[in-house]
């Protein structure tokens, strides 16, 4: 069983790779030897490194899901960073449901299919969360709503999945130069430095992954504090479940 993670000569799995951090973090993995990068898009995607195989993935698509898992040999790592985020105010509940189907449900659904893989690699899970996860940006409520809960999932899968060797990562960031933060005058960090961050912090073996300045800056008193011991204490009762497949 590997007590570490590392990225060279591994098989990694990028969801929404097409763009910003995700795209960042297949160029990433590239740079620091891994084998086999699978990128997975919604939509075409063009890499010139023959190390790279594209795969086809809605993430709310069960069928796309499977097809995936059955063109991927190997895995050693899977980041889930696939999501959507847009403007609300809670008033309609469809806009909820799209978010917590993307966010939520589509990082369970990827991570139950390639679980198996995962598990016979002692390989490692590393979801993309977001610092709204913690604290809600107020134009954008569903989106943190749903960040919150994958976060909870994340929290509770390390619990589960320790005893069969697969780690997992939550990456807690902050504002990122991405469509997703286009318009608002705020500091951001650039995505290439955020990839580079989060895969430190998995190879260092880090529960959870402050990869920006305004992240990082609260990332402290995160893991010394009531709720992360909290975190540490419940999962001493958890007798590890396997998840169906």
């Amino acid at each position: 069983m590997r007590t570490t993670t590392t990225i060279t000569d591994s098989s990694i799995l990028v969801t929404g790779a097409n763009r910003g951090i995700g795209r960042a973090l297949v160029d990433e993995a590239l740079r620091r030897g891994a084998r086999r990068v699978y990128a997975g898009t919604r939509q075409p995607l063009s890499v010139p490194d023959e190390r790279v195989t594209l795969l086809t993935i809605d993430v709310t698509d069960p069928e796309q899901i499977r097809e995936a898992v059955e063109k991927v040999d190997t895995l050693d790592v899977l980041v889930n960073n696939a999501g959507i985020a847009l403007f609300d105010d809670l008033s309609d509940p469809s806009v909820l449901e799209r978010h917590l189907s993307v966010n939520l449900f589509g990082t369970y659904g990827v991570i139950r299919g390639f679980l198996p893989k995962l598990i016979e690699s002692y390989g490692a899970i590393v979801n993309n969360v977001s610092m709204m996860a913690l604290a809600p940006f107020p134009v954008t409520p569903a989106y943190g709503v749903s960040k919150a809960a994958a976060f909870n999932l994340t929290q509770s899968l390390r619990a589960l999945l320790a005893e069969r060797g697969v780690r997992v990562h939550a990456v807690l960031t902050g504002p990122t130069d991405t469509d997703m933060t286009r318009g608002f005058e705020i500091p951001k960090a650039s995505p290439e430095s955020v990839a580079r961050a989060v895969f430190d912090g998995v190879e260092r073996g880090e529960d959870d992954i402050f990869p920006d300045p305004m992240s990082e800056a609260m990332a402290e008193s995160w893991r010394t504090g009531a709720v992360k011991e909290f975190e540490r204490q419940f999962a001493g009762f958890v007798a590890p479940l396997p998840m169906a497949a």
